[in-house]
């Protein structure tokens, strides 16, 4: 299939329920931190975006949320599926994106060029959708924080090492940060910027 029949195919079957779905995985992620959603709605999407980063982009981007895209992902079918069918331009610089899907662990060093709010406008920032090998084993970590009912464990593969001490710098940023969406596949976990993130698992009580 040639990039540009690509870009014209899959989306979303039914527009209007199929973003109304996705939408709702996505609030629930976020106000359950460390649950992990399904998205069951085949996007044919290009690779290398997976089925959970297709649908979040079909459920939350259009003509007012610009986005950008890691290296790998910007040579695909990438732009042009994501710019047929939400509307939503790609741009170069990430301080002008709203959403911005990644590859883990290439390329992630700092969420520091990414828009990352103000005091008065801590919305105005960029959500990332990062694409992991697994969200069901690899490196154990234990979430904390609103939304969790004490503490939970999640396991990931994928995160570069350095993910802790970003997610630490970021998290010191509240009420300014990004929020992340990781993926795998057809999985999605949500860390917004208030959760708490530490290595290893949840002691036994």
């Amino acid at each position: 299939m040639s990039m540009n029949a690509q870009a014209l195919a899959g989306g979303f079957s039914d527009p209007v329920f199929d973003s109304q779905a996705v939408f709702r995985l996505l609030m629930d992620g976020m106000s359950r931190p460390g649950t992990i959603q399904t998205v069951g709605i085949d996007v044919e999407q290009p690779l290398p975006l997976g089925r959970a980063a297709g649908a979040v982009a079909l459920a939350l981007c259009d003509a007012d949320t610009p986005v950008w895209l890691q290296s790998a992902m910007a040579k695909s079918g990438a732009p042009q599926w994501i710019a047929f069918h939400t509307g939503a331009p790609v741009v170069q610089e990430k301080s002008d994106a709203r959403f911005a899907f990644m590859q883990s662990p290439a390329g992630i060093c700092s969420f520091g060029l990414f828009a990352l709010g103000t005091q008065e406008y801590p919305d105005r920032s960029t959500t990332l959708v990062i694409e992991v090998a697994s969200l069901v084993d690899g490196q154990p970590l234990t979430l904390s924080g609103p939304g969790i009912r004490d503490k939970v464990t999640v396991k990931v593969t994928g995160l570069p090492e350095v993910f802790l001490s970003i997610w630490n710098d970021n998290r010191a940023l509240f009420p300014r940060g990004a929020d992340v969406i990781l993926t795998a596949g057809d999985a999605l976990l949500c860390l917004p910027r208030t959760t708490r993130i530490a290595a290893g698992e949840t002691a036994c009580m």
